[in-house]
C-alpha cells in the first residue's frame, strides 16, 4: 500500500477499457485520461454545458429565424444527419478534452477522436463513462 500524498496529485491515469463489439467480440483501447480534482472536474462539466447549451441555443434561434422568413417547410426542421452529427461533435469536444493519448495504432488527434466516436459509438461511451467514474468517484473499474 502506498501513503498519500495531499498535494500530490498525478498529470495523467492511464486506463484500460473494454466495452461490447456489434459483432460480439470485446472491443479494448487503452486511454490516458487527464487528471482533475473532483472541484476541477465539476469546472470542466460546467464549462462543457455551457458550451453545449450555447450551441443548442445558436441552432434554435437559427431555425426560428427561418420560420420568422417563412420558411416553414421541412427543410428547415432539424433532420437526423444533424443531431447526429451535434452528438459526435460533442462526444469528441469530450473526449479531446479529457484524453491525452491512447494505444491505437493511429495518432491521437481530433480526426482520429471523430473517426472513433462515428464508427465505434461504444468506446466514446465507455471513454466517457470511465472518466466521469474516475473522476468523481476515484473509481477506475469498468
Amino acid at each position: 500500500m502506498s501513503k498519500i500524498v495531499l498535494g500530490s496529485t498525478p498529470k495523467k491515469i492511464t486506463k484500460d477499457l473494454s466495452f461490447p463489439l456489434l459483432d460480439g467480440t470485446v472491443g479494448k483501447i487503452e486511454v490516458d485520461f487527464i487528471y482533475r480534482t473532483r472541484k476541477a472536474f465539476a469546472e470542466f462539466i460546467d464549462d462543457h454545458l455551457v458550451k453545449m447549451r450555447a450551441e443548442s441555443t445558436a441552432a434554435i434561434e437559427a431555425l426560428k429565424a427561418k420560420v420568422a422568413d417563412g420558411d416553414d417547410s421541412a427543410a428547415s426542421v432539424v433532420t437526423e444527419a444533424e443531431l447526429t452529427l451535434t452528438t459526435l461533435d460533442g462526444q469528441a469536444d469530450f473526449i479531446m478534452a479529457s484524453v491525452s493519448g491512447w494505444n491505437l495504432d493511429v495518432k491521437f488527434d481530433r480526426d482520429a477522436v471523430e473517426q472513433l466516436v462515428d464508427e465505434v459509438p461504444q468506446a466514446a461511451t465507455a471513454i466517457i463513462q470511465s472518466y466521469r467514474a474516475a473522476m468523481t468517484e476515484g473509481r477506475l473499474g469498468n
